[in-house]
């Protein structure tokens, strides 16, 4: 490219900071939303992946139980048929920190003298050199040099932690210096233990969690493992490592999908900006490109110099999107981890986790939305001839010309996304396809709903506000070229807001309808988890005891929580539940009635399962089984009913306390439901158990009410990331705005300076450019509206469904469309200010300056 082409280049970004500034600024916000949420769903996979690696080591193989784990004799049994192979028992276990600051704490229960040939986690530096107390003391524990940095603690002192809701206290025998930084990470909030330590911290006596294997490879090993798996009691199986670690991975899978989707919309609202300001940057130097092509300057040239340009300023703005993505993504990292442990799996983050992959996905990501999106306006400037270039209109005639190939094209990707929506397939990246497809298509119909929306207010305009109100829908019109990109970004960003705040709403509504269903007792008792979904941890029995035996109970409900698996080993909830021999109302069925439903449960070998469960196992509505991996093996079992349950997307199944007893050697309880006489005051009662049986353990006491209150929070802190994401598009298309109103003052000014001089007052031009300004935001609003109503549809009956088996009844509550078109045109509004406030301020005699 010719020295004094580059020159004119740089020249002209520099005389316009503003435009620059934001189109950098569009970008840099559009790759840091992708960036953050990247991050954020990368640390806890990465943080979930060091640590299952650290703990699993060098096994190739693990042996595992049913939902208690395997009796601790069978470790004896395997050493002395003397298989020939390393093997290692393990307990495994959480608790949480007594100090808020280390959060949750894993427990890893190891046999000292097993580990050489799997793990080397004793091999390091240790402050501490005599580690006997290990294994001779109870209650002794070794914990990493971070770890014992952030708790100030040392050598010898105590750690208070809380196991199912009992507070215990661990001495500290030994200090981990870790020799590499994966083990730093994989090591970090790790209570390593003996074995009988760990055993009797968890509660779990007698019971491991697995027991680690080194098989050889080849023939040799497969031909071993099949001889063990032959040999192994019922219940017990044989896996390879990698594949009990990737089926728990996938139960956050459909979550991480979901909000990538999210992040990369508020992209494409930011390639609207993109195209945006490389089309401003043609149209307000179209006298000085004619003048290059008169002058000898090739097409090449041209094309070439709009897209550098559009390159320096994504490679800017992607650069700036990385550093902000960071330190958005160190506070996202807080609500994704936190919405995992709410609804899947138990996983510590303690910090954010940068990859090269990651920034060098946004950087790409970035710079190629940003060349993609100027070729367009890069090709218009390099194929008009000299002659049409150098007149003012021509931008305008060509999108004329253009609007009915533009609404065509809208019109045939609107098809196209609606036929992907319709396949049968559960794929999530086919279904945001489907929808991206619904969102662009309904984008390229924006300049013609424009078109249509301007010319019908045009009339009202000159009515109610005279000349002024007939000049600002022509105003929009006449720059319909830049003023509908802009409409449209705003419009694609409000459509999400809408459709998002539809899909929430609704998805709350139906929770709260369920509640009232579900929530029959008047008291609920648990012992504080981990997982705010999932009260599995055991109560002590006395509580159960005192609990039931209070005058003012009518009925005591015993409830056993644990997380099992089915035969593929997928994780499923299965809940014992000693109910009466009525239906409980609590489960409402998808098909059939719940009495016979209910009977075939209590007196044959059937189950009620949850509908997402019965989505992802592909059961009919009717009929069907269900084959749980149990302490007595592989029990198949016939489902009785499906019933609606949003508790959890992983799935549950409801069974009888008594047959859950006699597949599992459990005979803990969960938690407890009381029915209380009538009139009975519930929160002096609540009172009153809490002084009676607030010693014997840490509980979870809960009336009726308290727990509905708590269950929506954590459904609202579930979906705090879906508000942010929200935020960040709509923030992006305000500076959509702010940079086409700039865009057009300068490219008016001439125009302006007309006016001014023939007695256009500034007040008078502040109301023509906000006017100019709100008709935007209106329409941008409108168009939302029934956008994001589509959005909702397929959120809710389509992407909804695949990613979590849930149905859900659509709610269209007011608020969210008064409260959507207030903000297009607030939005709209106060992105005008600025420019109105320059346009007010520049003399006539400047404006009307030839160069």
């Amino acid at each position: 490219m010719p020295r004094g082409l580059i020159l004119t280049s740089l020249r002209y970004l520099l005389r316009h900071p503003w435009q620059v500034g934001l189109s950098i600024l569009g970008v840099a916000l559009g790759v840091a939303v992708v960036i953050a949420i990247d991050l954020a769903n990368g640390s806890a996979r990465a943080a979930f992946q060091l640590s299952t690696e650290t703990v699993t080591g060098r096994a190739t193989h693990q042996i595992v139980g049913a939902a208690q784990g395997l009796d601790e004799t069978l470790y004896r049994e395997l050493l002395l048929r003397g298989l020939g192979v390393p093997l290692a028992p393990v307990v495994e276990g959480y608790a949480q920190a007594a100090d808020r600051q280390l959060g949750t704490l894993r427990i890893f229960g190891i046999d000292p003298f097993a580990e050489t040939a799997f793990r080397s986690l004793l091999g390091g530096a240790q402050s501490g050199d005599d580690l006997t107390p290990l294994l001779a003391e109870p209650a002794t524990t070794l914990i990493s040099t971070q770890t014992a940095q952030r708790a100030g603690l040392g050598v010898g002192d105590e750690l208070p932690i809380v196991v199912d809701g009992e507070r215990k206290a661990l001495r500290i025998v030994g200090i981990l210096e870790p020799q590499d930084d994966a083990s730093r990470r994989g090591l970090d909030g790790l209570l390593i233990m003996d074995i009988a330590t760990a055993q009797e911290t968890l509660g779990r006596v007698g019971r491991l969690s697995r027991i680690d294997l080194l098989l050889p490879e080849g023939a040799a090993g497969e031909a071993l493992a099949q001889r063990l798996a032959a040999w192994l009691p019922p219940g017990v199986t044989l896996e390879r490592a990698a594949a009990r670690t990737q089926s728990v991975e996938q139960l956050g899978r459909a979550f991480e999908v979901n909000l990538t989707a999210l992040s990369l919309l508020a992209l494409v609202v930011g390639m609207f900006l993109i195209y945006n300001t490389a089309t401003f940057s043609v149209v307000q130097r179209r006298g000085l490109l004619g003048t290059l092509r008169c002058l000898g300057v090739s097409r090449r040239e041209i094309f070439a110099l709009i897209l550098v340009e559009a390159a320096l300023l994504g490679a800017i703005g992607s650069a700036l999107g990385v550093l902000l993505g960071i330190a958005l993504g160190r506070g996202l990292v807080t609500l994704v981890t936190r919405t995992i442990n709410d609804l899947y799996f138990v996983v510590t983050v303690r910090s954010l986790y940068i990859t090269a992959p990651t920034l060098g996905k946004g950087l790409l990501l970035g710079l190629g939305a940003t060349v993609i999106t100027a070729a367009l306006p890069a090709y218009e400037a390099s194929t008009t001839p000299p002659r049409t270039v150098l007149r003012r209109s021509s931008a305008e005639e060509r999108i004329r010309r253009a609007l009915p190939r533009v609404s065509l094209l809208g019109l045939l990707l609107l098809v196209a996304g609606g036929g992907l929506l319709a396949l049968p397939s559960r794929s999530l990246v086919v279904s945001f396809s489907g929808l991206f497809g619904l969102i662009f298509g309904c984008a390229l119909l924006t300049p013609l709903a424009t078109l249509a929306l301007m010319t019908l207010l045009r009339p009202p305009g000159g009515w109610a506000f005279g000349l002024l109100g007939r000049m600002a829908p022509r105003g929009v019109i006449a720059a319909l070229s830049r003023t509908s990109v802009a409409i449209a970004a705003l419009m694609i960003a409000v459509s999400v807001t809408v459709g998002v705040g539809i899909m929430v709403g609704s998805f709350r509504q139906t929770v709260i309808t369920w509640l009232e269903t579900s929530l029959q007792a008047d008291i609920y008792i648990s012992s504080p988890g981990l997982a705010a979904n999932r009260p599995d941890a055991a109560l002590d029995p006395r509580v159960a005891e005192v609990a039931c035996a209070l005058p003012e109970v009518a009925a005591c409900t015993r409830n056993r929580n644990i997380l099992a698996r089915t035969a593929d080993g997928q994780p499923v909830i299965v809940v014992g539940v000693d109910a009466p021999p009525e239906p409980p109302p609590a489960y409402r069925l998808v098909a059939g009635a719940l009495p016979a439903a209910w009977q075939a449960v209590q007196q044959g070998n059937a189950v009620l399962v949850s509908e997402p469960l019965a989505y992802r196992l592909g059961l009919p509505r009717t009929g069907g089984s269900v084959t749980l991996v149990t302490d007595q093996g592989p029990q198949r079992l016939a489902v009785a009913g499906i019933f609606y349950d949003y508790s959890s997307d992983q799935g549950v199944v409801i069974m009888p306390l008594a047959r859950y007893r006699q597949f599992w050697n459990d005979a803990a309880i969960s938690s407890v439901a009381l029915m209380l006489q009538p009139g009975t005051d519930v929160d002096r009662s609540v009172e009153r158990l809490r002084a009676q049986v607030g010693g014997l353990q840490e509980l979870l006491i809960r009336s009726n009410r308290g727990l509905r209150e708590e269950t929506l929070r954590v459904f609202d802190r579930t979906f705090a990331i879906t508000a942010v994401l929200q935020l960040l598009a709509t923030l992006i298309a305000f500076v959509g705005i702010l940079s086409a109103l700039m865009a057009l003052q300068l490219e008016r000014a001439r125009e302006l300076g007309v006016m001014r001089a023939n007695g256009l007052t500034p007040r008078q031009l502040w109301g023509v450019v906000l006017g100019q300004t709100g008709l935007m935001g209106l329409t941008a609003g409108l168009l939302a509206l029934p956008v994001g109503v589509l959005v909702a549809l397929v959120l809710v009956h389509v992407i909804n469904k695949r990613s979590f088996g849930w149905s859900l009844q659509v709610i269209f509550t007011p608020g969210v469309f008064v409260q959507a078109l207030a903000l297009a045109i607030l939005a709209a509004l106060l992105a005008g200010i600025y420019p109105s406030y320059r346009m007010a301020r520049t003399s006539p005699a400047v404006a009307l300056r030839e160069e």
